[in-house]
């Protein structure tokens, strides 16, 4: 699922062009006005606005969301534009996704969108997988005090470009190569790279005619960006806190992501779809989803998705989504979004199968139209409170923390908590991390605290 200034000017004209064009068209939404308890949908992840229609003519009866994740209509609003009209007119609700977009030409569009959709635009989907990208991926973040540029790497490495032209690479391993082009440095004519080591030793690549900019390990480390965890952790808050901030002032902001739920949130996010899939626990996936919402006081749902990676992804089938979503809502989500991918060797139902649409036919039937299934019947009387700031993957043992850290012993120590924990409370446990501005929720008969066990962070 994963700007130049001619692009930001074309935006920009566009938006202003558009704007005029949200309005033309006014679906009906007089015949909706109950607020739903349970939001059930599919994500099109297709580029064809008449496969998108299509899509929800089959799947209008027993769905109300609509999601669209495109990856190419995101950019051409005159296409949200048609789908939301679509959905809407259809009855249900609708929820776009956006990447990185340009404030000045998107701000317009979502003031008309909210006054052509009302309650029906549930939010806006913004950027995805944060932290998961995070943990498994390049990132690229900006440091405003200095102007370098800082790239977590998908190897745990985070290279440091400064504004004139050095080049450190902190290792995962611990080492550090320092790299200092020519133009960088005053008088020299050669580039010039060096390696330190933790325990002292140097490794000249290529001598500096005048001697290196740094001169030790030490030196270097003093400078590291993400030091520790509660450094990393604010890094990771203000990278998007701008664009969150913005959008929080006209509505709700979604994202979804397969790890790390609770730093989302933090983030400003006001809702996370947790990824169901990936072959991975239910129970854990779902403690740690309801975990982090129970935490920050906000609403929760579930996004399935593939079940396994790799040249083959495919969904999992119709009876075990069924079983997700039915569980899912019995612990309290109120999103529900199956993913269905487009390409040119799929119909016109994209990688969904008969299958897939009956479970979402069931599902709404048997579950969220029957009074006798109780959305939240499963509550959690057990919590597990990680370390602050620990945004440790958790998928295994030996799961990165940040996508920077190696575990350690307390990782070991945590994980076999942790399954510990579930093994005995199954789904009526919650997984947080601390947060002091956060204080448990009351109800908890059994809190166990990661912070008493003895590692090496």
């Amino acid at each position: 699922m994963k700007r130049t200034f001619t692009a930001t000017i074309a935006l920009l004209i566009i938006g202003t062009f558009l704007v005029a064009a949200v309005m033309l068209s006014k679906p009906d939404v007089s015949n909706i006005t109950e607020t739903p308890t349970a939001y059930v949908g599919i994500a099109y992840a297709g580029n064809s606005v008449a496969q998108g229609e299509a899509l929800i003519d089959k799947v209008k009866g027993y769905t109300n969301l609509f999601v669209l994740q495109s990856g190419l209509l995101q950019r051409d609003l005159k296409s949200v534009n048609e789908l939301g009209d679509y959905a809407v007119s259809a009855g249900m609700y609708f929820l776009p996704y956006f990447g990185n977009y340009i404030q000045a030409s998107f701000a317009p569009w979502l003031e008309n969108a909210k006054q052509k959709w009302g309650t029906h635009l549930v939010g806006v989907y913004y950027g995805d997988e944060p932290g998961g990208k995070m943990l498994d991926d390049y990132v690229i973040y900006q440091d405003l005090a200095t102007g370098d540029s800082i790239t977590k790497t998908k190897y745990g490495d985070i290279v440091v470009q400064q504004t004139n032209g050095i080049v450190i690479n902190y290792e995962l391993s611990g080492a550090i190569k320092l790299d200092e082009p020519a133009a960088a440095i005053s008088g020299s004519d050669i580039d010039s790279e060096v390696t330190f080591y933790p325990n002292g030793t140097v490794d000249v690549v290529k001598p500096a005619t005048d001697g290196f900019s740094f001169n030790s390990y030490q030196e270097l480390e003093s400078i590291r960006p993400f030091k520790d965890l509660n450094d990393t952790a604010q890094r990771f808050y203000d990278r998007n806190k701008t664009s969150i901030d913005f959008l929080k002032n006209s509505t709700q902001v979604f994202t979804s992501d397969y790890a790390l739920y609770q730093f989302d949130y933090s983030s400003g996010y006001d809702v996370v779809l947790g990824q169901i899939g990936w072959n991975m626990s239910l129970t854990q996936q779902l403690s740690l989803m309801r975990g982090a919402a129970n935490l920050e006081h906000k609403d929760w749902g579930i996004f399935i998705t593939w079940k396994y990676q790799g040249p083959d992804f495919y969904l999992d089938n119709g009876t075990e989504i069924l079983n997700q979503m039915r569980t899912a809502y019995e612990c309290g989500s109120k999103y529900f979004v199956l993913f269905n991918y487009y390409d040119s060797d799929n119909g016109t139902d994209g990688t969904m199968k008969p299958e897939h649409f009956q479970a979402l036919k069931t599902f709404w039937s048997d579950v969220v139209k029957n009074p006798q299934e109780v959305q939240g019947s499963i509550k959690a009387d057990s919590v597990l409170v990680l370390p602050a700031n620990y945004g440790w993957g958790a998928r295994w043992q030996e799961d990165h923390i940040w996508g920077i850290f190696n575990a350690d012993k307390k990782t070991t120590q945590i994980w076999n908590l942790m399954q510990a924990t579930l093994q005995e409370h199954g789904l009526k446990t919650d997984i947080v991390c601390d947060d002091a501005q956060f204080p448990l929720p009351s109800g908890y008969s059994n809190v166990y605290a990661c912070d008493n066990l003895i590692g090496e962070k």
